[in-house]
């Protein structure tokens, strides 16, 4: 029998587009599925445009291939938002997803790596954060996230459907031209660059946590190393890997002021940020432990490096 191909939802982002170049790159057919409107960057590449809730998209998604397997990258993301409007987040990213799991179990059922996050862990009690920390997500955003995690647990318990959790903790950087652009734009780098750009000054929120400098000190890990480790949590389940929730960090923190000095480094100038209050649900510190990553996944976060994330993303504004 022929592979199918591996479906990626959520596939016209940054992280969907991102993890669509690794999966070709290792030569596997795949299909993107994406309500948004926009042309893809990478070339060549079916995409079907729709929610992951509706059935035709799964008659569509069928009309290139048998689905072997399914990178749940669709959903919300703006944590600020799901504050204001969690009805939206509750709709899209956990309502959606079950929907577009019933599809999934009848068609196989197909496993499902699925785009989580740090968010479900909230504030953290020890860091670097182990994945068997207490989830006690702050915002709506973290909590439907770690609401998903246990549909899929629930899912597997009773249909068979295998899984794996990706808590992202900061993807950064660019791969195959593909640049992070989000209508609004939340994440540091991207931020700092895109005020650098427009001759403002960047923001950062909160400079009195008990941190080295008075920043919130964050874990970034490259989009190349973060879209390996979907690749390779794909060929682990589908060799019958048990499921897994799984971090994905470099291990390592830096300071939000920290990351402003690696742009002015790399600009040769000197860069005076707004400093600003907090924002709500901000934890002092976000570490990923990452050695289940390595032992279960043989995963590496090679090409994380901060200076090279912050350059990647400057030549895509400045």
């Amino acid at each position: 029998m022929d592979r199918g191909v591996w479906v990626i939802t959520g596939g016209l982002g940054y992280i969907g587009q991102s993890v669509a170049w690794a999966v070709l790159a290792r030569g596997r057919p795949v299909v993107l599925v994406d309500r948004q409107d926009r042309s893809p960057t990478l070339g060549g590449v079916p995409v079907v445009r729709g929610s992951v809730a509706d059935p035709a998209v799964w008659e569509a998604v069928l009309a290139h291939g048998r689905p072997e397997l399914v990178i749940h990258c669709a959903g919300l993301i703006v944590v600020s938002e799901s504050v204001r409007d969690p009805a939206a987040y509750y709709r899209e990213n956990v309502v959606a997803g079950v929907a577009m799991l019933d599809h999934l179990r009848h068609l196989g059922p197909v496993p499902v790596v699925f785009s989580s996050s740090a968010a479900v862990y909230g504030h953290p009690v020890t860091v670097p954060i182990p994945e068997d920390a207490p989830k006690e997500p702050v915002t709506p955003y973290g909590a439907t996230k770690w609401m998903f995690e246990q549909v899929l647990a629930h899912y597997h318990q009773a249909y068979g459907l295998s899984w794996m959790a990706l808590r992202y903790f900061n993807a950064a950087g660019s791969v195959g031209g593909i640049r992070e652009a989000h209508d609004p734009e939340t994440h540091l780098m991207p931020r700092v660059a895109a005020a650098l750009a427009r001759g403002e000054a960047p923001e950062v929120y909160g400079t009195h946590y008990p941190t080295r400098d008075g920043s919130a000190v964050r874990d970034f890990v490259h989009v190349a190393d973060l879209a390996e480790a979907h690749l390779l949590a794909g060929e682990y389940l589908l060799a019958g890997g048990r499921p897994e929730a799984i971090n994905l960090g470099s291990g390592r923190g830096v300071t939000v002021l920290e990351v402003v000095s690696t742009f002015q480094r790399l600009l040769g100038r000197p860069i005076a940020p707004r400093r600003l209050p907090p924002r709500p649900g901000d934890p002092p510190v976000l570490v990923a432990a990452i050695e289940r990553a390595r032992r279960v996944l043989g995963w590496e976060p090679r090409r994380t490096d901060l200076e090279a994330m912050a350059k990647e993303v400057l030549m895509s504004y400045v």
